[in-house]
């Protein structure tokens, strides 16, 4: 039963997002089989689903623009032997280490771009491009949308569809088990037959004419710088998108939990299988993945069967597809896209952390403006610096009696907090007699301390008596920590130069 319902709820997806990515819509059944009927054999994650994922559809738009689609395949099976390099090096928990502003920035980033690009399908049109380009173009879309009846009928039918899929939690049980895609779907359907109503719907062929194995020529591709640049930036997505929504899986029941590098493994020998046949890159996707934990799954077997009721329908059904309006996919994916952006993440992020707030802001715009890659790179080291300054924290206690002053100094002394340090001993200068003392400061680097002792080198050539106690194992000696007390006390004697 388990297994029915994810079904369900891939059927839609699964053409959906093929249909986002801009290839034939038995692509996104096949790899939604290889999901099931591969991925779902092998060790990792128990209950997680695997197939094509919305949060790709934007790159391999744009990586099929760009390269053509004969280039699909060769990327997504390198993108599958990467992973599967990457599980044989143990790299599977390094997924973790990823700052959760982050993953949160380049979710939005995934789901804004995703919303752009499906509102023009909604509209049956062909969308612009970027993200930017998208957005610019809304009121051209608009004005044409109004101006033309068929695509006001999609616009409508599409719009529909999205409101569809946000209420229909709130309808009573137990009509609400019923996944919210399959009945936009199905209602789709049934509108886009009435007299008079005119919308693009899929069109979908033989699931063994849309496989596409790579030749030589192809897989030559592969030396192209661009495309090894698409070829990481997919390994880095699907790999994050799996290992994270095995996490949030693990929260879901009280099983096995997910062992990550078998789990990448296990998703790079799924992208190498559907990268030789020419289909969509696949990851762990976390709708497919809670339905399956929700309808009660135990064992691998839901989500295996589910590959096999994907293989049948494709096969023995292709007919019911091409009575889907395109239109109605596009709201799927609209509603979707607004799951992943989770606007309101930016606000509760803002309150707990503002720090951690900025990086997602600054993650989410990167991506929109530059691309995913680069814009996760960007939030990393947004990251890292926020990190790297909170971590050098330095305080600095003065106490100053006539010509004399001691300085005592604890934390981290790092590069970061040079202007600090550096407006800490101006406000010394002159001083006939000074003593630091550096031996609560747990971390000195070497910035902080060439700006130490060439500040006390100064006050030595003006004639001031100058003593500097260093952080232990930085060239003190073995009286330091005692000296130190005494300059504390008051007891200590003349300062040495």
């Amino acid at each position: 039963m388990a297994s029915l319902v994810v079904f369900l709820v891939a059927l839609p997806l699964c053409i959906g997002v093929a249909a986002a990515s801009g290839v034939p819509v038995e692509l996104g059944i096949v790899s939604g089989i290889i999901g099931g009927l591969i991925v779902g054999f092998l060790p990792g994650s128990s209950l997680q689903v695997s197939g094509p994922a919305a949060g790709l559809a934007a790159l391999v738009l744009e990586a099929v623009g760009e390269h053509g689609i004969a280039m699909l395949g060769p990327i997504v099976l390198a993108t599958g032997v990467l992973q599967m390099i990457l599980g044989a090096l143990r790299m599977g928990r390094f997924f973790q280490a990823i700052s959760v502003s982050v993953v949160g920035g380049m979710l939005a980033g995934i789901g804004l771009p995703l919303m752009l690009g499906q509102v023009y399908a909604l509209a049956d049109a062909a969308q612009r491009g970027s993200a930017l380009k998208n957005a610019a173009g809304l009121p051209d879309l608009l004005s044409r949308t109004l101006a033309s009846q068929a695509a006001t009928q999609a616009l409508l039918l599409g719009g529909g569809t999205v409101v569809l899929c946000f209420v229909w939690k709130k309808v009573p049980a137990p009509l609400n088990k019923v996944p919210a895609p399959l009945v936009a779907v199905g209602l789709g359907a049934a509108v886009a037959s009435l007299p008079g109503v005119r919308v693009k719907k899929v069109v979908f062929g033989s699931l063994a004419d849309s496989l596409a194995v790579p030749g030589a020529e192809e897989l030559a591709g592969l030396a192209d710088p661009a495309v090894l640049g698409v070829v990481v930036t997919f390994t880095v997505i699907a790999s994050a998108e799996s290992l994270f929504s095995a996490a949030a899986v693990d929260r879901m029941h009280s099983g096995p939990r997910t062992r990550y590098n078998p789990e990448l493994l296990s998703q790079g020998l799924g992208n190498t299988l559907a990268g030789l046949v020419g289909a969509l890159p696949l990851t762990a996707v976390i709708a497919r993945s809670s339905a399956n934990v929700q309808a009660g799954a135990k064992t691998k077997l839901s989500r295996i069967l589910h590959g096999g009721w994907l293989l049948g329908f494709g096969l023995l059904l292709p007919g019911v597809l091409g009575l889907v309006p395109v239109c109605v996919l596009a709201g799927i994916l609209v509603h979707s896209g607004w799951k992943l952006f989770d606007p309101g993440q930016f606000p509760r992020m803002w309150r707990k952390d503002r720090g951690e707030g900025v990086v997602m802001v600054v993650t989410t715009l990167a991506i929109v403006v530059a691309n995913l890659l680069e814009g996760v790179l960007v939030g990393l080291a947004v990251a890292v610096l926020l990190a790297a300054v909170r971590m050098s924290r330095l305080t600095a206690e003065t106490t100053v009696e006539g010509d004399s002053a001691l300085l005592v100094m604890s934390g981290n002394a790092t590069f970061l907090r040079l202007p600090q340090l550096t407006a800490t001993l101006e406000s010394l200068a002159g001083r006939d007699r000074v003593q630091m003392d550096l031996t609560g400061v747990s971390h000195l680097d070497l910035a902080s301390r060439a700006e130490v002792e060439e500040w006390a080198e100064r006050q030595r050539q003006r004639g001031a008596a100058v003593e500097v106690l260093l952080p232990e194992g930085e060239g003190q000696q073995p009286y330091a920590a005692a000296a130190a007390e005494e300059v504390r006390s008051g007891t200590a004697p003349s300062p040495r130069t």
